[in-house]
């Protein structure tokens, strides 16, 4: 599959049961997130509230095949500006270009509505994601050791950054 059949799009709510599928799969890989338990549509569905941006690719048959979606950093104002972000591809479709073209429509999105800066946190073992994101111009700011236990055992982040605007004065 090339990525010209590949078209990314706003999400919706409509999407949300793929959505999930896809990060349930993330959840099983043990790679992604020190999430444990499967999501439901409905869990995803909440995080449409209409002030993030959040974006699918679909592939050629029109199947949601990875997306990407922001969210809240820190409840202080100073960082209304910051978005974390997670970025999901469903199985099938790894190593075709969707994560490419997620994050590129997902820091077009950010930046069309005013986000200064994405940001998110990696497993330090997912060479794939940290090839995405230093593909997508995101900058490795340094590893968070222990942050988080996962089944048991304490996994190391490595935080990464993007400045979307070069007119920050």
């Amino acid at each position: 599959m090339t990525s010209a059949l590949l078209r990314a799009r706003p999400a919706m709510v409509s999407d949300a049961a793929a959505m999930a599928e896809i990060y349930n799969e993330g959840i099983v890989d043990r790679i992604a997130t020190f999430e444990t338990g499967p999501r439901a549509a409905a869990d995803i569905a909440a995080w449409f509230d209409g002030s993030r941006p959040m974006v699918v690719v679909t592939d050629h048959a029109g199947q949601v095949a990875g997306y990407a979606a922001t969210f809240a950093y820190a409840d202080r104002c100073c960082y209304a500006g910051i978005a974390e972000f997670s970025v999901y591809v469903r199985r099938s479709h790894r190593g075709q270009g969707v994560g490419v073209i997620a994050m590129q429509a997902l820091i077009e999105a950010a930046t069309a509505a005013g986000y200064w800066k994405l940001l998110s946190r990696v497993f330090v073992e997912n060479q794939a994601s940290l090839a995405l994101m230093a593909k997508v111009g995101f900058r490795e700011v340094g590893i968070h050791e222990k942050h988080g236990k996962l089944d048991g055992r304490w996994r190391d982040v490595v935080a990464v950054e993007r400045i979307l605007s070069e007119n920050l004065t």
